[in-house]
């Protein structure tokens, strides 16, 4: 394969990237929504350390899962942030 075609397979993988993104995000909307009703707050430390330990597990390379668990840890900041925006 070529640079051209890893290129062009890196742009197939980011769009479905982008697109569970914000799939994600709007259910963490609908998260937050449910906190405010029910007067929870948005950080649930217990969840989020599962959270990593079953995306660690999921990671079949062991050479990626610090890395996916930084990832989920951002995403996981991002979705906070956007929960706290809504609350």
């Amino acid at each position: 394969m070529d640079l051209q075609e890893c290129r062009e397979k890196l742009d197939v993988i980011d769009k479905k990237i982008v697109e569970l993104f914000e799939e994600r995000m709007a259910v963490s909307e609908e998260v937050a929504r449910y906190k405010e009703e029910h007067g929870l707050p948005v950080l649930d430390e217990s969840r989020e350390k599962q959270k990593l330990a079953s995306v660690r597990s999921l990671v079949k390379e062991e050479n990626n899962k610090e890395a996916a668990a930084q990832l989920f840890e951002k995403i996981m900041e991002l979705s906070r942030a956007r929960q706290e925006q809504i609350i």
